[in-house]
């Protein structure tokens, strides 16, 4: 039996807030015909995305020497993003229920430009985080908004395939965008690194007007649907695992490159290496995922890439050189997006009804796990050094892995 048997296919209201749209029934033809094209730009739209995240993890090292502050403090920034876009992708998502997706997708490409050029110009660090928080905003909206809109786009057989397909974004920026943002950071500076991603958000603002179709509106869901995803312990369960895995990993890679300078005694060189060699280990392990997710269970997978991050985590003391850190970090890597993936799959397989509404959710949970664990880290750092990342990042994940197994044996029993 799967492990979502017995759950809620709907929420109260779900199907009449389904019925209210005709964009539930079906693609409108004319969006049928443009979703390959539209595909490819929601993916480089993630990818830019991806990288506007991710650019302020790569860059740290550069960031503290030229605005001369902490480690710790430096590392705030990301937790500061990652709460804004926790808060801001549910509530953006009811705020802008109603707009054309094409223009609000673009809409947000073009603030996410605006926001990291006004950030690349910022004089000091007091002034840098809330134009970075402001920033973020567009990642709030775009990522949850562009898997919603291509839900509508896709016939029913296609959407699993055409949601993750966009979503390899992410995994591409892991692979590219945070081993570029190292390097740039280390070569010309933190601030080159921010106006490279304002370019490309401009190219991603332009790929998604030209691609996407007018008249993309995903139907909103009702209260009644909120609230009963809201009263449901095991749907709730399932996005805590999300959030709890999220805190687990952030606890230290929120502090990856200083802790490669520092500790590892790492050159600029190595530590791009080792981003990029995450990076492409987390594009395998999606991509394993995304085919082989509906034989294998994605509560199952969900649990696997707990216990490999927990495996990384608790052999990271065994990382004392570039060469094994690379070892150490690989079953991490392997698991870190695949686990996103396969917690997508889980909740939509879950109450498939109410999939936009939880994967909002979700999104919100992982920013939720990387803003504790920023900031956990952060405070660790600061009164402790280093040394207990690792031990924090391992407890917290084991927490994860029981929880996801109890959500398991809770379908089944059911």
């Amino acid at each position: 039996m799967p492990a979502t048997a017995g759950l809620p296919a709907a929420a109260p209201g779900a199907e009449a807030s389904a019925a209210e749209s005709p964009t539930r029934v079906g693609p409108l033809p004319a969006h049928a015909a443009r979703l390959p094209a539209a595909r490819w730009a929601l993916l480089y739209g993630n990818f830019v995305t991806g990288c506007g995240v991710m650019v302020a993890a790569g860059s740290l090292n550069d960031l503290v020497r030229s605005l001369q502050v902490s480690v710790a403090v430096a590392g705030q920034l990301i937790a500061i993003a990652a709460a804004v876009m926790c808060f801001g992708a549910p509530l953006l998502a009811g705020w802008v229920a109603g707009f054309d997706r094409r223009r609000l997708l673009v809409a947000a490409m073009l603030w996410y430009a605006a926001g990291h050029l006004a950030c690349a110009l910022m004089p000091s660090y007091a002034a840098l985080w809330p134009v970075r928080a402001l920033t973020v905003l567009a990642a709030a909206v775009f990522t949850p908004q562009a898997a919603a809109a291509v839900g509508v786009m896709a016939p029913a057989n296609q959407r699993g395939r055409s949601v993750g397909f966009i979503f390899l974004g992410w995994s591409l920026a892991s692979v590219l965008g945070m081993p570029a943002a190292a390097w740039i950071g280390e070569t010309v500076g933190w601030r080159m690194a921010y106006g490279a991603v304002a370019l490309l958000a401009l190219s991603a603002a332009a790929a998604v007007a030209v691609a996407m179709p007018d008249g993309v509106r995903p139907a909103a869901l009702s209260m009644a649907a909120w609230r009963g995803i809201f009263r449901h312990p095991v749907l709730m369960a399932m996005v805590a695992v999300t959030a709890v895995q999220a805190a687990g990993q952030f606890v230290l890679m929120t502090y990856l490159a200083p802790y490669a300078r520092d500790v590892l005694q790492v050159a600029p060189a190595g530590l791009g290496l080792l981003l990029a060699w995450f990076g492409a280990c987390g594009l395998v392990g999606n991509l394993a995922v995304a085919r082989h997710v509906d034989r294998f269970g994605a509560g199952r997978a969900a649990t696997l890439a707990g216990v490999l991050m927990l495996t990384s985590l608790l052999a990271w003391p065994l990382a004392t050189s570039l060469a094994t850190a690379i070892l150490v970090i690989t079953p991490w890597g392997l698991a870190c997006f695949a686990a996103n993936s396969s917690q997508q799959a889980r909740l939509g397989q879950a109450a498939p009804l109410l999939a936009p509404a939880l994967m909002a959710l979700n999104s919100s949970a992982i920013y939720l796990g990387q803003a504790v664990g920023s900031a956990g880290g952060g405070w660790l750092i600061a009164h402790g050094g280093y040394a207990p990342l690792h031990a924090v990042g391992a407890a917290t994940m084991a927490v994860a892995v029981a929880l996801s197994l109890w959500v398991q044996r809770r379908g089944e029993r059911a």
